[in-house]
C-alpha cells in the first residue's frame, strides 16, 4: 500500500486504509487532533484524541510555541525529528512556513552535530542501511522499503560529512535532512524521496570505540569491496525504482569524482558537492557583478580548498567566462586553487588529477595571505572547512585591490567558516560583497545595516531535483546547473543588493525552485533529454506537481 493515496472526499474509505491507532501511527496520514468529528467515526478515532478539533494552523502555533522553549539547536532537532516522526504534514508545514528558522535547524549547521550525535540521538529509523554485508541482495533490499514510487535518492558513505570528516553510518542525518529540503524547499513528494546510507565502515577511531555507535564496527572497506557495493547499488535502484535521480552527498574527493565520472551519463545522477555548491556560488558571482558592474570575463578567482567543491565552482565558472568572451584556455588561467601545500601550480608534482587543470605557471606560493597578495583576485571564495582563514590581513588586502571585494565564507557548520559576515563588512569598511555557508546574523558598519544571505545548495538542489523529475531527464548535465545558477540570480532583487544580500530571502525559496526546476526541465526538452512530453506552460506544470503539506480530507 502507498501510503500517500488518500480516499477522494466523501467517497466510501477503501478497506486497506488503516484506522483507530494504526492511523494514530501512520505519520504519512495522521492528522492528530485536527481529525474532523466525520473524520472520527468513520475512522474509528472517537474516544483516541482530545475532543476539540484543532486546525492545522493552531497545530503549527503549538509546535512553534514549544520550539521556542528550547535553547539548543540539537534540542530543536530532535524535536523537528519527533514531530516529523508523529505527523508528516504538519512537519512539512513548519518547514514551509517558518523556513528561515527550521533550515538552520533540520540542515546545516545543527545537522552535522546531529550527525556527530546521531547513535546517542538515535529514536526511530528513517531512510535505508546497506552495508558490506548485503553485497548480492542490494535489490532485495531495496524493495523493503515502504513505498514503491521513490523518485530521488540521496546517498552518502559518511566519509566526509560537511567539514567534519568521517562519521560512517552516523552521516545518515545529511541525507534526512537534505531530503527534508527537497519537500520543503521544492514540493517534492516525502513519499517518493529515499535516504541512504551506504555503510563500509569507518575510519573514526572516536566511533569505532563507541558502544552506541550503530554502523559496522570496522576500518572502511577496501577499494575492491567499496566498488563492489556502490556498483551493485546503483543497479539495484534502476532495477527497483526506474528512473529514480540519485543523488552522491558527502563522498570523500579520491570517490566523488570517480563515481561521477563513471555514472553521470549513464543514469540520472549529480554530486551536490561538486555541482550544486558551484551553482549556488555562480548565482552570487553573478549577483555581486550587478553591483560591481564588471564583467565576468575581467575576474580573477581564488579558492581557497582544492577538492571537490572548489574545482566544481571553478569548473562552472569557467563556463561562465567562456560564455562572456574568453577562450576556455584564458578563462582557466583565472581561476586559482590553494591547497593544504599552497598554491597549485604546474611545478608541482604532487597533484591529484582534479587539481591539474588550475596548476598554472607561476611561482611557489606557500600560503593563502601570499597568494592573495600574489594574485590581487576579485573573489576569494572559502570552501576548505578550516576556520579564521580569512584573516584581517587577507580582507583589508582584498578591499585595497578592490572598490567591492567578492568574500565568499562558504565552509559549514559555522564552527569551520573562514570568517563571520561581522568581520568581513568591519574589515573591509563596509564595502565587500559578502555570502557565507553557515547564517550569520545581519551587521551595521559605518552606519550601513547589512543583511548577509547563505550561499546555501538548498537553493540549488531542491529545484534541480524537480526538474530532473518533472521532465523525466536521462541525465543531469552542466548545463542544467548553468540554467539553474542564472535562474537564481534573476531572482535576487535590487532591494536585496542594497541590503548586501546576494540571494533571495528563503521565504521565497519555493518560488525560486518552481523557476530552476522549469529551466531546469526546459535544457532537458532542448537537449532531448526528457522522457515525458513538453508541457505547454512549464512554471504552471511545475507548480502543479508540488507537494502541499496542508491535510487532505479523507471523509
Amino acid at each position: 500500500m502507498n501510503a500517500r493515496v488518500t480516499p477522494h472526499p466523501h467517497t466510501p474509505i477503501p478497506s486497506w486504509f488503516p484506522r483507530g491507532a494504526a492511523l494514530l501511527r501512520e505519520p504519512t496520514l495522521n492528522k492528530g487532533t485536527a481529525f474532523t468529528d466525520v473524520e472520527r467515526d468513520a475512522l474509528g478515532l472517537r474516544g483516541l484524541l482530545p475532543p476539540r478539533i484543532s486546525t492545522q494552523d493552531s497545530q503549527v502555533a503549538r509546535v512553534m510555541e514549544n520550539f521556542h522553549r528550547l535553547e539548543s539547536p540539537l534540542a530543536k532537532y530532535i524535536m523537528l525529528e519527533s514531530l516529523h516522526d508523529r505527523n508528516e504534514a504538519l512537519f512539512y508545514r513548519v518547514l514551509t512556513q517558518y523556513p528561515d528558522e527550521m533550515t538552520p535547524i533540520v540542515y546545516t549547521p545543527t545537522v552535522g552535530l546531529a550527525c556527530q550525535e546521531f547513535g546517542h540521538i538515535f529514536r526511530r529509523p528513517r531512510g535505508m542501511y546497506v552495508s558490506l554485508d548485503d553485497r548480492g541482495r542490494v535489490a532485495q533490499i531495496l524493495r523493503n522499503w515502504m513505498h514503491h514510487e521513490v523518485a530521488m535518492i540521496v546517498v552518502t558513505d559518511g566519509e566526509r560529512i560537511l567539514g567534519l570528516g568521517d562519521l560512517g553510518a552516523s552521516g545518515m542525518g545529511i541525507p534526512i535532512g537534505k531530503l527534508a529540503l527537497y519537500s520543503a524547499c521544492a514540493g517534492i513528494d516525502p513519499v517518493k524521496c529515499l535516504p541512504v546510507v551506504l555503510d563500509v565502515g569507518t575510519n573514526n577511531p572516536k566511533l569505532l570505540k563507541d558502544p552506541l555507535y550503530l554502523g559496522v564496527a570496522r576500518p572502511r572497506a577496501t577499494l575492491a569491496e567499496y566498488d563492489e557495493l556502490v556498483d551493485e547499488f546503483i543497479e539495484a535502484t534502476q532495477e527497483v525504482f526506474p528512473g529514480v535521480v540519485v543523488q552522491f552527498e558527502d563522498f570523500a574527493n579520491h570517490n566523488a569524482f570517480r563515481l561521477l565520472a563513471k555514472w553521470r551519463d549513464r543514469i540520472c545522477c549529480f554530486n551536490d558537492d561538486i555541482q550544486g555548491t558551484a551553482a549556488v556560488t555562480a548565482a552570487g558571482i553573478f549577483s555581486a557583478l550587478r553591483v560591481t558592474g564588471k564583467p565576468m570575463r575581467d575576474q580573477t578567482i581564488l579558492c581557497l580548498g582544492a577538492g571537490e567543491a572548489a574545482t566544481g565552482i571553478s569548473d562552472l565558472l569557467v563556463q561562465a567566462m567562456v560564455d562572456d568572451g574568453l577562450g576556455e584556455a584564458e578563462a582557466r588561467r583565472r581561476c586559482w586553487l590553494v591547497d593544504s601545500k599552497g598554491l597549485v601550480v604546474a611545478s608541482r608534482t604532487d597533484l591529484a588529477s582534479h587539481k591539474q587543470p588550475y596548476a598554472h605557471d607561476h611561482a611557489p606560493v606557500h600560503d593563502f595571505p601570499a597568494a592573495v597578495n600574489a594574485l590581487k583576485p576579485t573573489a576569494i571564495i572559502g570552501v576548505a572547512a578550516t576556520p579564521n582563514t580569512f584573516t584581517e590581513e587577507v580582507v583589508r588586502a582584498m578591499a585595497a585591490f578592490n572598490e567591492r571585494p567578492i568574500v565568499f565564507a562558504l565552509s559549514n557548520p559555522t564552527s569551520r567558516s573562514e570568517c563571520t559576515a561581522q568581520q568581513a563588512y568591519g574589515w573591509s569598511e563596509g564595502r565587500a560583497l559578502f555570502a557565507s555557508g553557515s547564517p550569520f546574523p545581519s551587521a551595521s558598519v559605518r552606519g550601513r545595516h547589512f543583511v548577509p544571505r547563505q550561499g546555501n545548495n538548498s537553493y540549488i538542489f531542491p529545484g534541480v531535483g524537480l526538474g530532473l523529475i518533472v521532465s523525466g531527464a536521462t541525465k543531469a548535465t552542466d548545463a542544467m546547473f548553468m540554467a539553474a545558477a542564472r535562474t537564481l540570480a534573476t531572482t535576487v532583487s535590487e532591494n536585496d543588493l542594497a541590503q548586501g544580500s546576494l540571494y533571495p530571502p528563503l521565504s521565497a525559496v519555493r518560488h525560486v525552485s518552481a523557476l530552476i526546476a522549469a529551466a531546469v526541465a526546459d535544457v532537458a526538452y532542448a537537449s532531448g533529454l526528457a522522457r515525458k512530453q513538453r508541457p505547454a506552460d512549464l512554471v504552471a506544470y511545475v507548480e502543479g506537481h508540488m507537494y502541499d503539506p496542508h491535510y487532505p480530507e479523507y471523509a
